[in-house]
């Protein structure tokens, strides 16, 4: 739907543009800092920083921004009006308390995946995994299933959008690296990622389905990787996530 230029509101536009580079790396920003992220002028970043401030959606430090908790208020609201969450989060639930491993599940929005439901059993990452926490999508689990999902040409216009970030020594950054990985998931139909979001952790991951075969979002299950090898992971795991899968397929129109 194409809206005319007169309906939209600059102001807001702008203001979504700077919240919106806070991110788990970026959690603390001058104006300056800001105003390059997000493309505006410091200026006119400045008094989008400082009305989110004024509005308790930021504080203030005279130098520094952070983001606060009521910003969560907006995400939350999202997030309770999907029926994905609300779905899936017993489902991860169950399957947790019976792996004694935690889940998540996750939509893509544009290169990066955004969890909206989680089941912890333990924590295995050094930042805490919570729904609205955001990471790329081409080293993760989740993400290269979706990712995998897409047309070719989009996969690869997104993989090639920016370079790829190295999160550790194993990170898959050559984008035809990556595209040669999502061949073999679209073959195989799960991902398996191997310490390449952060030393110390594997995922397998799949991807949710609708009953018409639309590709909506994705499950994983991350593990401490000193006891599961990457080569027994889909033997022990993979089962219980494609149970979950078909489950999903026939309540998802």
């Amino acid at each position: 739907m194409s809206i005319p230029d007169r309906d939209i509101m600059g102001g807001l536009a702008k203001g979504l543009s700077v919240i919106e580079t806070f991110t788990a790396d970026h959690p603390r920003q001058s104006i300056a800092e800001v105003a390059a992220a997000s493309g505006l002028d410091r200026a006119t970043a400045r008094r989008c920083l400082l009305t989110l401030a004024q509005q308790g959606y930021a504080d203030y430090d005279g130098k520094f921004f952070t983001l606060t908790p009521r910003v969560l208020r907006l995400g939350t609201a999202c997030l309770a009006t999907m029926p994905l969450p609300q779905i899936v989060q017993p489902m991860l639930d169950a399957l947790s308390a019976r792996i004694g491993q935690s889940s998540s599940a996750s939509i893509l929005d544009g290169d990066e995946i955004v969890y909206v439901a989680r089941a912890a059993e333990r924590r295995i990452m050094s930042i805490a995994l919570m729904p609205g926490t955001r990471l790329p999508a081409f080293c993760t689990s989740m993400g290269r299933v979706m990712l995998a999902a897409l047309p070719e040409t989009e996969a690869r216009a997104r993989l090639t959008r920016a370079p790829l970030p190295a999160r550790t020594e194993k990170t898959l950054t050559d984008p035809e690296d990556v595209m040669a990985e999502l061949s073999r998931i679209r073959a195989q139909g799960f991902a398996v990622i191997d310490e390449e979001v952060e030393i110390g952790l594997r995922s397998i991951g799949v991807p949710v389905l609708t009953a018409r075969g639309q590709v909506v979002a994705a499950l994983n299950i991350g593990l401490p990787a000193h006891d599961n090898p990457a080569g027994a992971i889909p033997d022990r795991y993979l089962p219980g996530l494609l149970a979950m899968q078909a489950e999903l397929r026939k309540v998802l129109n």
